[in-house]
């Protein structure tokens, strides 16, 4: 379910100008009904300035007069037509100083197992330059004669699940298909 704009300050504003349920606004507001209870109690969001989701349109009058008037309904949040915001794609990736002595080392190790990914796949990857995996492949890197296939999920460069998802991407279009799992044998 969508959540409205800024829902610690919608909540305060439902908390205040409404008779709604705790558990009623924190459901709208995805919110835990004891945050909803502490900012009732002025424990919590003193400073935060109610946002009315009536006059920003997430919300219609009669849709809080419904749920007043029963306590088990559940608020929907107004569908609108505006185009909602596309998620940011990554830039260009970071790696600090003292982790970059160690992308020829990820860069060896993948493309010693993953020989299926190509060189953009790997730049997004690892965050490097197609000129550094090229001198890596062609073994003609500065400081060939110490770089080590190294895993780059533990030298921290990338996560398990990117890794994952850029092998599972470039199996179909190389051509490689994983292996398939042995058949178990029935104990009969």
């Amino acid at each position: 379910m969508a959540l409205p704009l800024m829902p610690k300050a919608t909540a305060v504003w439902l908390v205040e100008n409404t008779a709604l349920s705790f558990e009623q606004i924190a459901d709208f507001c995805g919110l835990h009904p004891l945050e909803i209870q502490a900012v009732a109690d002025g424990e919590v969001a003193a400073g935060i300035v109610g946002l009315d989701p009536v006059a920003n349109g997430q919300l219609t009058r009669a849709e809080i007069v419904r749920c007043e008037a029963n306590p088990d309904a559940v608020m929907r949040i107004n569908a609108t037509d505006y185009p909602q915001p596309r998620a940011k794609s990554k830039g260009a990736r970071y790696t600090p100083v003292s982790k970059r002595q160690d992308r020829p080392d990820a860069i060896a190790w993948i493309l010693k197992h993953h020989p299926e990914l190509s060189d953009s796949q790997i730049c997004k990857l690892i965050g490097t330059t197609k000129p550094t995996i090229q001198s890596v492949r062609d073994k003609t890197h500065w400081n060939a004669t110490n770089i080590k296939p190294r895993n780059p999920v533990t030298l921290g460069l990338c996560t398990e699940p990117e890794l994952e998802k850029a092998v599972t991407l470039a199996r179909p279009r190389s051509g490689i298909i994983p292996p398939a799992p042995e058949p178990e044998e029935r104990a009969e």
